[in-house]
């Protein structure tokens, strides 16, 4: 069983090998294959070199295309800071959005001929040619509140949804749009999942969210799946408050963050909701060593129960020890859903 077979087989309930194993590696890739971070942001071939490198020395089940959450908004024409060795950055003090007004005239992006996101439709090509078949390829795009908050500002738009509530929701029209049109073009490059990023979301409480944020997850959650692809939702930060509403979205998986409970998780978003994560990615995979990484999977495992994918709460650090995403590996590669003590 191949890693796209056993992601695959895994999502439909049917009997797998071993876990699924699908941690979030970007930096790490990178330095792995020896290229400063902006190379691979910008260039399809660095990134694609990174993900396949990560994938065949640790073992994982996929490759995918996340870089940074700023790929979107560039093509919009926003300000970004390109560093030499960091991801690329939104110039939040110079928004492209400051002006509200600029909204109404603000054209939508064609991913085939822009330049961020047609990078990343290269890449997805290029992952069909080179792992088709093989590995899972997961495309990616930002959620509401993440590109609205890229567009606008993350303070502006927080204020927004007290002082112009009309004007969040034209916002969040045009993210949507926006977000389901470059969707839409990496499913037709190769991608097979599309994971949804939206780490704003987790700083506002259940009502604003209920209000305006949920409504438009769930209409994107669901135009990705009539593309007929598989859904990730990965929302950095604490998201205790909105677990319900995350739930209740449709995804095929949700991943979360450390500061999160998988028990409260699995106890609000019922048993066959498939959960992904949650060890803390500094604290635990980087900065502690294989034997206690493998101690709390075990423990994310045994709350989460059968339904469950190996990963991290987040990106796995640059500087963690090899040694320790070799333990997340093994970990996966050592446990059938249903028997999380099968290595004790």
């Amino acid at each position: 069983m191949n890693g796209r077979e056993r992601f695959f087989a895994h999502l439909r309930g049917e009997a797998v090998d071993h876990l699924p194993c699908l941690p979030i590696t970007m930096q790490f890739a990178a330095d792995l294959i020896g290229v400063p971070y902006k190379e691979y942001a910008t260039d399809y071939r660095a990134l694609v070199r990174g993900q396949i490198a990560v994938a065949e020395t640790f073992g994982l089940d996929y490759v995918n295309t996340m870089s940074d959450p700023a790929c979107e908004a560039a093509d919009c024409g926003a300000k970004i800071t390109f560093h030499p060795d960091q991801p690329p950055a939104v110039n939040e003090s110079e928004s492209l959005l400051m002006d509200k007004e600029t909204l109404v005239h603000l054209k939508q992006p064609d991913p085939s001929s822009t330049e961020r996101m047609s990078n990343r439709l290269k890449a997805l090509s290029f992952y069909k040619e080179q792992v088709g078949g093989q590995l899972m390829i997961e495309g990616w795009i930002e959620g509401p509140l993440a590109e609205a908050a890229d567009l606008r500002g993350i303070n502006r738009v927080m204020l927004d949804f007290l002082d112009d509530p009309s004007f969040v929701r034209d916002l969040f029209e045009f993210v949507l749009e926006m977000e389901l049109r470059f969707a839409k073009a990496q499913v037709d490059s190769g991608a097979e999942q599309i994971g949804i990023g939206d780490a704003a979301a987790s700083l506002v409480g259940p009502k604003i969210y209920k209000e305006f944020v949920w409504p438009y997850q769930k209409r994107m959650v669901d135009a990705l799946h009539e593309m007929g692809v598989s859904v990730r939702l990965h929302i950095c930060g604490n998201t205790s408050k909105i677990l319900e509403g995350m739930g209740k979205l449709g995804c095929d998986i949700v991943e979360l963050d450390s500061l999160v409970s998988m028990a409260d998780a699995r106890e609000t978003m019922g048993a066959e909701q498939i959960l992904l994560g949650n060890i803390d990615p500094v604290r635990v995979v980087r900065n502690t060593n294989p034997d206690t990484v493998r101690e709390a999977l075990e423990e994310s495992h045994r709350e989460a129960g059968h339904r469950y994918m190996v990963g991290a709460g987040c990106e796995v650090p640059r500087d963690t020890p090899k040694e320790n995403m070799q333990a997340i590996v093994d970990y996966a590669r050592q446990h059938s859903p249903d028997r999380w003590e099968e290595s004790r």
